[in-house]
């Protein structure tokens, strides 16, 4: 490979408890619904924040809602956690080819993550799923980050959790490495690879 692309929640940090909360803190203050973790991660398909926010609210969802979204998870990133393995991994794969990264949440939300955790420094690329015109499953942000990384699409590994993530790559042209240790993985999912731990990664560079 010349190149890999990453997804991030669920793939290079463990932020499946702290983003439902900042979401539901958003929303109850936005006049909203208190709503499980479960009916939140079912919206999260529909996009970035701002339209799982319009969806979670039952209303256009304002910059204020996004606003307090992002200020909620800036007060709760400091529960975030790095899978075992990942910053050792990132930090050899990116002193050997280009890494990105596009991730379904914002882009704000990404630099805010990545931050806290530590890993902004590996990427030369940040793609927050409201830069693209469609969500996962759809390729488009997958190319983008190839592009933006000045590679071939088909050069690229495409690394990620959820079922979605791996859609995204199969249909972008990318190769789709699923991510075993993340908590959306799904064994029956179709992927060109599968990572039991981050450190199979470094068989892509070989």
């Amino acid at each position: 490979m010349h190149g890999i692309v990453f997804d991030m929640d669920g793939t290079l940090i463990e932020s499946h408890a702290v983003v439902p909360a900042a979401y539901r803190a958003a929303v109850v203050a936005g006049g909203g619904p208190f709503l499980s973790d479960a009916e939140i991660i079912a919206g999260y398909s529909l996009g970035p924040p701002a339209a799982l926010l319009t969806h979670l609210l039952g209303r256009p969802a304002t910059d204020a809602d996004l606003a307090s979204y992002h200020a909620h998870l800036a007060t709760l990133a400091e529960q975030v956690t790095v899978y075992p393995g990942v910053t050792d991994v990132l930090a050899d794969v990116a002193a050997r080819v280009p890494v990105g990264l596009f991730t379904g949440a914002s882009h704000r939300a990404a630099e805010i993550l990545l931050d806290r955790a530590g890993l902004r420094r590996h990427f030369r690329v940040v793609l927050g799923g409201d830069e693209v015109p469609r969500p996962k499953p759809h390729p488009d942000g997958v190319r983008l980050a190839c592009r933006m990384l000045g590679l071939a699409t088909h050069r690229v590994a495409y690394v990620g959790d959820s079922p979605l993530d791996l859609r995204a790559a199969r249909s972008s042209g990318a190769v789709a490495v699923a991510a075993g240790w993340g908590h959306q993985y799904d064994a029956e999912e179709l992927a060109d690879l599968a990572a039991g731990r981050p450190e199979d990664l470094l068989s892509l560079l070989d």
